[in-house]
């Protein structure tokens, strides 16, 4: 049994049966993922034992639409984005899973509490440009609000310009 040096500092964790503020905590182990710790607690008021547990909380920032509503950050609706503009293209699972995680740590990394739509729509026009021009044009369409044939021509011009990438599968 492993007994965490600090054992004999108190806590300001409330018993769970008392109410007690007055609690010791007697073993800390981590879990096996690494994710969370487990730690054993003594409340000193009732003598009871409890257990918490201790995970990391990662928040994502709230996304800012442009009409100002706001909601949370949605890994799904990313997903969507990205296989909408990939639909019918030689682009791998893999390589959109490592994208779609790109674009969430980015998004993560950047520590904001909120983040706009644009920006995170800018992130993904990255990503796709990288994956696959045709995909690039089909979300920037969209995204861009394309209203005639030149605005596509634009964009098609502006992509001939990026370097050509390998294709990767």
């Amino acid at each position: 049994m492993y007994l965490n040096p600090v054992s004999r500092i108190l806590n300001p964790m409330k018993c769970p049966f008392c109410k007690g503020d007055n609690t010791q905590v007697v073993d800390t182990r981590e879990s096996e993922e690494g994710d969370s710790i487990r730690r054993r607690r003594r409340c000193l008021s009732c003598d009871k034992r409890f257990t918490t547990y201790e995970t990391v909380e990662l928040r994502m920032p709230q996304v800012v639409k442009q009409n100002g509503m706001r909601s949370e950050f949605d890994e799904d609706k990313l997903r969507t984005s990205f296989n909408r503009a990939l639909h019918k293209r030689p682009v791998s699972t893999e390589l959109v899973d490592a994208a779609i995680d790109h674009v969430t740590q980015k998004v993560f990394a950047l520590g904001e509490r909120e983040i706009g739509s644009r920006q995170i729509g800018e992130m993904v026009m990255k990503e796709l440009l990288k994956l696959d021009k045709v995909a690039y044009i089909r979300f920037a369409s969209v995204y861009k609000s394309f209203e005639d044939v030149d605005d596509f021509a634009d964009a098609v011009n502006a992509v001939r310009k990026t370097p050509r990438r390998k294709p990767q599968n």
